[in-house]
């Protein structure tokens, strides 16, 4: 993510709708039954996995790397589709929520009709908060599934086993100011002084550019030392939580800079995995011998030699397929188009 997915028999996934559901200690969001049948009974299905950038690449490689073994569907198809409209504009760089809602709007409309997917997963943050807002959310029939959910989840269940914790949330500007994830974990008897959200404003786009880089890694000390400087007076335990999709790709430097600033000891948290394991849930009992996969990337933006080099160091850890998929993207700058008025983007 550079900073930047109802009706009929289903209903669709958002990030405020949520029905529990045991996966992997956690709770998340369900689909209605009609739903879940439905995926499981097909032979061959396609997932659609976006992000406002390709953070959300870390989430196709854990469900190319898992799906093969799963046996839950003939084959499956697995399309990244980059949801940014403009290689110098995130959505992160949009004053108005209506504008990102209306760009989000356009994207989820192009993989509607190119791909037909079964289910649509939102493998960003600053997308899920939005996706609400959309036409997509009122009209379309595919099951759409936001990360948000298990990332305030997975939080609430970090912080019950340590009493007295406090979770720091680093996220991008639009995910902080949305107010998601403190209303999440209120509900779920979190104090809310024990919230700290820290937007990392343009982190997103430092780690596709390089994420070993000094940039990165500068970036990532200052926002948290910013978030330590704002902690309560007695804290107790820290809980960060990467509620970025691009983020997990640096763990260590998170690690780093906290040890640096004197807890060595936080408990680093990533939502990433959680949609690969709610796939394979989803998809039910093994009915097939494996699952051949096929990765697909696209996107209306170019990605530059560099950026495919970072990423897809990284990526080949997880899933070699994905990576090279990465290499042998398509850029498709006809992909979708909404009109911007430069009076709405932020200087």
């Amino acid at each position: 993510m550079k900073q930047r997915a109802r009706g009929g028999a289903f209903r669709t996934l958002t990030v405020l709708a949520l029905t529990a559901f045991a996966l992997a200690g956690c709770q998340g969001p369900l689909p209605k039954p009609a739903t879940s049948a439905s995926f499981r009974e097909r032979a061959d299905i396609t997932i659609v996995v976006t992000d406002s950038g390709l953070g959300g690449l870390s989430v196709v490689a854990e469900l190319a790397a898992r799906l093969p073994e799963s046996g839950i569907a003939r084959s499956a198809r697995i399309v990244f589709v980059n949801a940014l409209l403009d290689d110098a504009i995130g959505y992160n760089d949009l004053k108005r929520e209506a504008d990102k809602v209306r760009v989000f709007d356009a994207a989820l409309a192009a993989m509607e009709s190119r791909y037909h997917p079964d289910m649509i997963l939102v493998a960003c943050n600053t997308l899920s908060v939005l996706y609400d807002g959309t036409r997509h959310a009122k009209e379309a029939s595919t099951p759409v599934v936001g990360i948000v959910g298990m990332g305030a989840d997975l939080i609430a269940r970090e912080l019950a086993e340590k009493p007295g914790s406090t979770a720091v949330i680093f996220a991008t500007r639009t995910t902080i100011e949305s107010g998601a994830y403190p209303a999440l974990l209120v509900k779920k008897g979190v104090p809310r002084d024990h919230i700290v959200g820290e937007a990392c404003h343009r982190l997103a786009g430092s780690i596709e550019r390089g994420a070993g880089s000094a940039e990165t890694a500068n970036y990532v000390r200052t926002f948290v030392a910013e978030a330590i400087s704002r902690l309560p007076k007695d804290p107790g335990p820290l809980v960060a939580s990467l509620n970025c999709t691009h983020y997990g790709y640096v763990r260590s430097l998170w690690e780093e800079a906290f040890a640096a600033a004197g807890h060595p000891h936080v408990k680093i948290l990533d939502p990433n995995p959680l949609m690969a394991d709610y796939v394979v849930r989803q998809g039910g009992a093994r009915r097939y011998p494996d699952t051949p996969v096929t990765v697909e990337v696209v996107s209306k933006v170019p990605i530059g030699p560099d950026v495919q080099a970072s990423l897809g160091t990284l990526l080949r850890t997880v899933s070699p397929l994905t990576a090279d998929a990465l290499a042998r993207y398509r850029h498709e700058p006809g992909l979708f188009s909404v009109a911007i008025d430069p009076s709405a983007i932020v200087k």
